[in-house]
């Protein structure tokens, strides 16, 4: 009895031990942060339900320098996460590590300055897409189709709270 306990005991430490060594692994595949956001390479990405091009496609993303986060990682796959919610997996060359944003709601004010009361200089359609030159605590310098202005955090998607874009 206690012989088969212990074997018991012995393969559910074994089995403990390979999901943290798995584990370990999806985290510090590439010793970035997770999370981080990245874009789109393509105007053509499979989304997936698993980590392999044996997986399903969940979505085709359509959308050339659409902002995604990176959630976790296992070897040339990266788990993400789109503007909308959905979530899942897509093959690391169809992503680059040029920051963009998304109007996520409405017509967003893009305005000269990085001051609420500075003149606005164009409004920005829901799901425009901007490249962001930089991002102080609270606004982001970005540039949509050729005009550069500032938008706050909250008025995007593709920078944390707080973050600071150099």
């Amino acid at each position: 009895m206690n012989l088969a306990l212990i074997s018991k005991f012995a393969r559910f430490l074994t089995i403990m031990l390979m999901l943290i060594m798995i584990a370990r692994e999806a985290i510090a595949q590439t010793g970035l942060p997770l999370p981080r956001f990245v874009s789109l390479k393509a105007n053509e990405v499979h989304m997936r339900t698993g980590p392999g091009s044996r997986y399903p496609i969940l979505w085709k993303l359509i959308y050339r320098h659409m902002p995604v986060e990176i959630i976790a990682e296992f070897k040339n796959w990266r788990k993400i996460r789109e503007w909308e919610g959905d979530i899942g997996w897509v093959h690391k060359s169809m992503l680059k590590g040029q920051r963009w944003a998304i109007v996520q709601e409405g017509k967003q004010i893009l305005r000269r300055h990085a001051q609420l009361d500075s003149t606005a200089i164009a409004l920005v359609e829901k799901k425009a897409l901007g490249k962001i030159k930089k991002c102080s605590s609270t606004w982001c310098q970005i540039n949509f189709s050729g005009l550069t202005g500032w938008m706050r955090h909250n008025q995007i998607w593709g920078v944390y709270p707080r973050e600071n874009v150099r």
